[in-house]
């Protein structure tokens, strides 16, 4: 499986932004696909993930906020991000994990919200 982020970027608090991230190879294995992000000296976070039915979860600090969505035509979920706040500010990455436990990462964006 191979994923493809795109998006991201710098934006006033309040703002929105929308990331991207596309999949291919074996994306039948696909159980489900979320984004994470990173600050600088911790490890990554779950901030939300959609399962192949659909079901979506989401940390509790991007509840209300946050919507993740997909698009099976083009196998593509989406991140989108309104009413941001800095301390959303961080690398977020794409990841799948199959049925079988294995984990895919996609390239980093960096998200930046200013005060």
């Amino acid at each position: 499986v191979q994923l493809q982020a795109s998006g991201g970027g710098l934006v006033q608090a309040g703002g929105s932004l929308s990331l991207s991230c596309a999949a291919s190879g074996s994306i039948s294995s696909i159980l489900y696909m979320g984004w994470y992000h990173q600050v600088p000296g911790e490890q990554p976070e779950l901030v939300a993930r959609i399962t192949s039915g659909g079901t979506t979860n989401y940390v509790d600090s991007v509840k209300g906020r946050f919507t993740i969505s997909r698009d099976n035509a083009k196998n593509t979920v989406y991140l989108q991000m309104n009413k941001l706040k800095p301390e959303d500010t961080a690398v977020y990455y794409c990841a799948a994990v199959s049925e079988l436990g294995r984990s895919y990462w996609g390239q980093g964006t960096q998200v930046t919200v200013s005060s």
